[in-house]
């Protein structure tokens, strides 16, 4: 534990659907529901609004869409997402050298390690300032904790929200903690929290007047003596700036159970591609191809290969996918499939491209061939320039998913409300706009076609010279919400 506040979390509010209100300016002050769209999806993430009806993340959207029918229900942008989250961190960098993300809309910063703090006063101060700087330059917001230790500054921000400060003096985490359920020290989930309230025990003080040698008996010498320690608010644990990800995965649960061998291989190539992009966008390599398949009955298999060295060509992990799925019955069904790459490093094996390129060069020539015979192509074969061919049923709903940013050459940028029955309706407005119009067109229309994320703040503040000197235009400036969390 330290003598003064130093160690900060910062957690985004409601971050992907903030994102999208801020983006929407038709969808301010309204309800929004951020995930899966389908039948099986989940809610990823719901505003404030929402969460009045009962709407929380990980809940089903089915149920979701009960509580709260009239809500927005938007998929998620991640492009959107990763580049606000990249402004937010390089913020947070400026502070100190120890930034510890936990997500793209968390952290822990040490204000100690960066000099930017080193008692309450200093620690306040930065605190205030970097609420105000986060949201001139992103247009969101976001609730900080301050406090001696991770544990207790993570706390402080959920006390905090939404769009607080909350700061927690040293010496004062034994009063604090007391009345608090067992859930919110780190390390008690629902199936120790369980086991403790059959103890007697779901309160943090009823951890401390248990004892450690109580605790170490009903959970183990290791987890019983940590948790001891953290119900009496001691929580050495250091900021960590290099969180290092040990693998890259995407997968897609299916409305409806894919029954179709070849459209099942055309999903698994396509997912491999998405996680080649994603392995690129991180400037990473693998060597380890991982395969998921969880079928009808919910039974989940995974499948892996070990590649001769790291690789991030698009080609080399779809073959190796689609090698792997040859060894899964899917027999009744699949309704989920993810493809993953592990192992990772910085660099790529050379001879895996030539490898590729070969190969690529064999399955061209045969095709060629094929076709001078007259033979049709196959329809799940990948294509050479590395794109998986994408698979024709319900195409139009998959491209005009509610949500997805796009542009008219009439009217402009909008986003999609809706589509079905060979319809796709938009409204037209930017996140610097007045709330827009509303028109629809058919799917195929010529002249509608996807589009990139608007930044969401015209002209951000210049915050090159932050935390050295506030802008200008931010000195003095309060945050709402900062007077009630003192």
């Amino acid at each position: 534990m330290r003598a003064a506040p130093t160690i900060l979390h910062l957690d985004m509010d409601a971050f992907y659907a903030s994102a999208e209100q801020a983006a929407k300016p038709s969808l301010r002050g309204k309800p929004v529901v951020v995930g899966g769209l389908g039948p099986r999806g989940v809610v990823a993430t719901a505003s404030y609004e929402a969460r009045r009806f009962g709407v929380h993340s990980a809940m089903p959207m089915g149920q979701a869409r009960r509580l709260a029918p009239n809500a927005a229900y938007l998929v998620p942008r991640f492009h959107l997402y990763r580049t606000v989250s990249d402004q937010v961190m390089e913020l947070l960098g400026r502070l100190s050298p120890l930034v510890e993300p936990l997500s793209l809309d968390e952290a822990f910063v040490d204000l100690e390690a960066g000099g930017a703090a080193d008692d309450t006063a200093s620690a306040l101060a930065i605190g205030k300032e970097l609420r105000v700087v986060i949201e001139a330059v992103t247009g969101l917001t976001g609730s900080v904790g301050l406090a001696g230790s991770k544990m207790l500054a993570k706390i402080a921000s959920e006390q905090a929200k939404p769009n607080g400060l909350r700061l927690i003096e040293p010496g004062t985490e034994r009063e604090l903690l007391a009345p608090m359920p067992v859930r919110i020290l780190p390390g008690v989930g629902p199936a120790t929290a369980d086991h403790l309230r059959r103890a007697g025990m779901m309160t943090v003080d009823d951890l401390v007047e248990a004892g450690e040698a109580e605790l170490v008996r009903l959970l183990g010498r290791a987890h019983g003596g940590s948790l001891h320690r953290m119900a009496l608010g001691h929580d050495d644990r250091p900021v960590v700036a290099e969180r290092d990800a040990k693998s890259v995965s995407v997968e897609d649960t299916f409305d409806a159970d894919l029954h179709d061998r070849v459209r099942v291989r055309t999903e698994v190539e396509r997912l491999a591609d998405r996680c080649v992009r994603r392995l690129r966008e991180a400037g990473r390599s693998g060597r380890t191809v991982v395969l998921k398949v969880r079928r009808y009955d919910f039974s989940t298999l995974t499948r892996s290969e070990t590649l001769r060295g790291p690789t991030d060509d698009p080609a080399v992990v779809r073959e190796a996918a689609t090698r792997l799925l040859e060894a899964v019955d899917t027999t009744g069904g699949v309704r989920l499939l993810g493809v993953g790459v592990s192992g990772l490093a910085d660099y790529t094996q050379e001879d895996l491209f030539a490898q590729a390129a070969v190969e690529r060069a064999a399955a061209e020539d045969t095709a060629e061939k094929g076709a001078e015979e007259g033979d049709e192509p196959d329809g799940a074969a990948a294509d050479p320039h590395g794109e998986a061919p994408q698979p024709t049923e319900g195409l139009a709903a998959r491209d005009w998913p509610a949500g997805r940013d796009v542009h008219h050459d009439t009217y402009g940028h909008g986003w999609v409300q809706g589509s079905g029955l060979g319809r796709v309706t938009v409204r037209f407005e930017e996140p610097w706009s007045a709330p827009g119009r509303v028109r629809t067109f058919r799917t195929d229309d010529q002249r509608l076609r996807p589009a990139e994320p608007k930044p969401l703040v015209r002209d951000p503040v210049d915050y090159s010279s932050w935390p050295a000197s506030l802008p200008k235009s931010l000195s003095g400036a309060v945050c709402p919400g900062e007077e009630s969390r003192p």
